[in-house]
């Protein structure tokens, strides 16, 4: 445009996007113009009245000088890959993705594909932790199946803590003779945060740190390790990615359903958070029971000591679901 020159009363033809030639003010939808039915190809009648800078982007409008475009911590998404863009960076420093170890205990447990023997289960803890954390675009480091013995667990904790920041156990945190997670955490100089919470399911959960990487040992059956993983292991991710974009959502619901169960321990029961409103789609509510979670999005979180019923305002937690 540097060969155009304003004149006072005088209009000239730009494309959408392009640069306006100095002097000009204000631009024109050829659509409110004659342009192209005037027989007279040098002149043009315009039939609406334009203020100064009508359909008119200044240069710096959308983001100005010194100002942050993402914050320390944003997460990149199609949005924010555009915006960087339009900036014309090619590159940002990011965070790696935090890795995660999944080691399954259980001399019970059976691989999917292959036969399942009389007395054993198919390991679907493993899938349950390992799809939530790659659908959030982690890297699992590490996923073993280990039965009850102490060497072969303990030998599978050293080598995760190795190649992973963060190692999740599975099955064997409670009393019984099999339950060997916390004593070989204690062989191993873990210095256990906590162990056995007031919550249901999932009461004999552990959390503890070892060589600096946290160890989360989680019950064996399937929907108590969900509850817990869900509690406890965002939080620590959200910390080791520096984003809370990953930290659980709460919100507060209206019951729709009766639950009148009430229980010591403070609970969560799985359900359906639609509008405002939360149900109970599932009718069992056994940490052993998965398959009816399924129909669900969140959980109640139910204090101890209280019940809950129609018409109640609840708080509920919202399972992270990522497709």
């Amino acid at each position: 445009w540097s060969d155009i020159s304003y004149v006072p009363g005088s209009a000239v033809r730009v494309m959408t996007g392009a640069m306006i030639p100095d002097g000009y003010d204000a631009v024109v939808k050829q659509e409110d113009t004659d342009y192209g039915v005037s027989a007279a190809s040098d002149e043009v009648n315009i039939y609406v009245s334009v203020p100064p800078y009508m359909n008119y982007c200044h240069i710096g409008e959308e983001i100005e000088k010194g100002s942050v475009v993402l914050k320390a911590g944003t997460r990149i998404g199609r949005t924010e890959s555009g915006l960087l863009a339009t900036l014309g960076m090619s590159e940002v420093r990011v965070r790696r993705p935090a890795r995660v170890a999944i080691i399954s205990t259980g001399s019970e447990l059976c691989d999917t594909g292959r036969t399942l023997e009389k007395g054993r289960i198919y390991n679907s803890i493993r899938y349950i932790l390992g799809c939530a954390i790659r659908q959030d675009r982690l890297d699992i480091s590490l996923e073993e199946t280990c039965p009850d013995d102490e060497d072969t667990i303990r030998s599978s904790i050293k080598k995760a803590l190795e190649i992973s920041d963060i190692v999740l156990t599975t099955g064997g945190v409670s009393v019984g003779q099999k339950d060997l997670i916390p004593g070989i955490l204690d062989s191993l100089g873990a210095d256990k945060k906590f162990a056995r919470v007031n919550i249901q399911p999932g009461t004999p959960t552990i959390g503890s740190i070892l060589d600096g990487k946290v160890i989360l040992s989680l019950s064996g059956n399937p929907y108590a390790a969900m509850a817990n993983f869900d509690i406890y292991f965002w939080p620590v991710i959200a910390k080791l990615m520096g984003s809370e974009s990953y930290l659980p959502k709460k919100a507060e619901a209206v019951l729709n359903d009766s639950f009148d169960k009430v229980r010591p321990m403070r609970r969560l029961v799985r359900a359906y958070e639609e509008g405002g409103r939360v149900y109970l789609p599932a009718s069992a509510h056994m940490s052993s029971v998965f398959g009816n979670t399924a129909e669900c999005n969140c959980y109640i979180d139910i204090p101890g000591g209280t019940s809950v019923s129609p018409g109640d305002t609840v708080k509920i937690r919202k399972m992270r679901i990522v497709y």
